[in-house]
């Protein structure tokens, strides 16, 4: 018996807070959880999800077009963005009545509103008071807009996901996987998509032959993607057009400029300084190895950490959270070869070392493929699959795997089972491959690339 309200108040009800409230709850634990949004968080309700849905609906572009060369005769087509919106947002309804139902079958209390901390035990959610003898932080993120004249122009990936309307010209800011993935999606539906990035290259910490192919890939698809631009400022025009300064003295005119500048941890104004936690520059919550921060009852999962941020990684962090302080089982997660997806057109799938990273401690030998996939040859489609295995020179061990084409994220999935195991090169070569599939390919590459075993 305690004198607390709760065994735990888990403050957001994201994917990590979610999966450690229901746990928590499932081994015996009195759990609310505060959410003053929707339940399901980012990934369900402004992220991964409906983003997910939004690009399978953009691949019907190329499959429309694919089909001629199979014998299909196709006529004429066309898109209905808010039929695509509102099936969207059916879909989201039903997730979050999911959630609903899951909360309730293990009996985790909502407190529905935004809460605060008070002191480090106490949660205030619509004027009222809770305790806990543990709280657990797991607000997210939020996308991050430079000050700059005019940012009130200007969308975000939230509201890029709820617009009425496709622009006919959209600038995209930003040169990560968020701001591809919607450049590929506005683009595929009919929108002409400009991409501005501050940097020489797109997609920074990923391989540099994946970010090359992409490259390549997204200009081939009529993405025009302009390197070393910053923009100085927004303005709106009398017809409701916007009108965007770059650096250089131009001046673009489009409907729509969306921000995917990156996002900062969700942790201003909910009590954190005030309770004590220590947050990092970035207003991320430092935390050690078991999630706890520096006031021993309070914990964080998940982006508000700052340290993988993907949804995945969050969930797992809310499983050890729940396992190791409410089923007396102490685990902690392992961070090495998370595998992770670009749903850019095409997709990109990744796991381990890039070959910059590799480099650092290791010799390395470095084997790639490019080719056009099966389905292309007869399609038409001036599209190319690239794979990349980087291997540890000495030990044989298998470093990182880099895919851009179709299903790439399907295959990279299976692979991270591989590199999570130590497999090493010689293992990849003893397995039989699944012909005939693009996936055949990581098991039969043979040859090195040239001087590659020299690096």
């Amino acid at each position: 018996m305690t004198n607390f309200d709760y065994d735990l108040i888990t403050i957001g009800a994201g994917s990590g807070g979610v999966r450690a409230s229901r746990l928590a709850a499932s081994y015996g634990g009195k759990v609310a959880t505060v959410e003053e949004s929707r339940v399901g968080g980012t990934c369900v309700m402004r992220g991964c999800v409906p983003k997910k849905l939004l690009v399978y609906g953009a691949h019907y572009a190329s499959h429309f077009e694919d089909a001629v060369g199979f014998g299909w005769t196709v006529g004429d087509v066309s898109h209905d963005w808010g039929a695509l919106v509102a099936a969207k947002d059916k879909e989201l309804n039903r997730l979050e009545q999911v959630y609903h139902r899951m909360f309730k079958d293990v009996g985790v209390f909502l407190l529905e509103g935004r809460g605060v901390l008070s002191d480090p035990h106490t949660v205030e959610v619509g004027g009222k008071s809770y305790t806990a003898d543990k709280i657990l932080i797991g607000v997210g993120g939020w996308p991050f807009i430079p000050n700059i004249p005019g940012r009130e122009y200007v969308i975000t990936s939230n509201e890029a996901l709820d617009l009425k309307e496709r622009p006919d010209h959209i600038i995209i800011v930003g040169g990560g996987y968020i701001a591809l993935e919607f450049a590929g999606i506005f683009r595929a539906l009919g929108s002409k998509v400009d991409v501005l990035i501050r940097s020489g290259s797109i997609l920074r910490g990923f391989d540099h032959d994946v970010c090359c192919t992409v490259t390549q890939e997204l200009d081939k698809k009529g993405i025009v993607i302009h390197p070393d631009c910053v923009v100085r400022s927004i303005d709106k025009c009398d017809d409701g057009q916007l009108s965007v300064m770059v650096d250089n003295g131009k001046e673009m005119v489009v409907d729509q400029v969306m921000y995917a500048t990156g996002r900062n941890p969700n942790t201003k104004g909910i009590g954190l300084e005030e309770a004590g936690v220590v947050l990092n520059k970035k207003g991320a919550i430092v935390v050690d190895k078991w999630n706890r921060s520096n006031v021993e009852n309070i914990f964080a999962v998940g982006d508000v950490t700052d340290r993988v941020n993907l949804t995945p990684v969050a969930i797992n962090e809310g499983r050890v959270f729940a396992e190791s302080f409410f089923n007396n089982s102490p685990m902690t997660l392992d961070y090495t070869n998370i595998a992770s997806a670009v749903f850019t057109q095409p997709t990109v799938g990744t796991v381990g070392m890039t070959e910059e990273q590799a480099l650092k401690d290791h010799a390395v030998k470095i084997y790639m493929s490019r080719f056009k996939a099966m389905k292309h040859t007869l399609s038409g489609r001036d599209e190319r699959i690239m794979m990349k295995i980087i291997v540890d020179k000495d030990t044989d061990k298998v470093l990182g795997c880099h895919m851009v084409g179709d299903d790439s994220p399907e295959i990279i999935q299976g692979l991270a089972v591989a590199l999570k195991c130590g497999a090493t090169k010689a293992q990849f070569d003893a397995t039989v491959g699944i012909h005939p599939t693009a996936a055949e390919e990581f098991v039969t590459m043979r040859d090195a690339v040239p001087d590659s075993a020299d690096v």
